[in-house]
């Protein structure tokens, strides 16, 4: 269990698991009024949320699967990553990838937030990687079956 300062300047209640094994918890719409995204439009939706998250973690930002599938509402930065140096407000980056309206109101479930620690790297410049058994294979290497 990691504890994370958390300052609530909105009117949501904290987010919170689902369940006991989910991953991500929903982050709720902190709105004065509702908020209309038209086809195509990509909006920052304010959640209320400032978080202090420990050295060596982030917050990952991800759509979620109701809305992307039922209205084609996404996190277009998916995922969007907190640093643990970030104290603004968090925001979430909404765009609306239907062919009509979507409204978002106050308290509404935007996104979902996974928190996980990081490594820090090192480079180790080099002449020549190791040999694998895929090697140099990118997108389609693999073929379609």
């Amino acid at each position: 269990m990691v504890k994370i300062k958390v300052v609530n300047t909105g009117s949501q209640l904290l987010p919170a698991y689902a369940t006991s094994q989910s991953a991500g918890m929903d982050l709720r719409a902190n709105l004065d009024a509702p908020v209309t995204l038209h086809p195509l439009e990509r909006r920052l939706i304010p959640t209320g949320l400032h978080i202090a998250l420990p050295k060596g973690f982030e917050a990952q930002v991800r759509p979620r699967s109701g809305l992307a599938l039922k209205h084609g509402i996404t996190v277009l930065n998916s995922p969007g990553t907190i640093d643990a140096d970030y104290r603004g407000e968090l925001m979430v980056l909404l765009v609306n990838l239907s062919d009509t309206d979507f409204v978002v109101n106050n308290g509404e479930r935007i996104a979902q937030m996974v928190v996980a620690r990081h490594e820090v790297v090192e480079w180790e410049p080099v002449g020549e990687l190791d040999e694998t058994e895929r090697g140099e294979g990118g997108y389609g290497h693999t073929g379609v079956k």
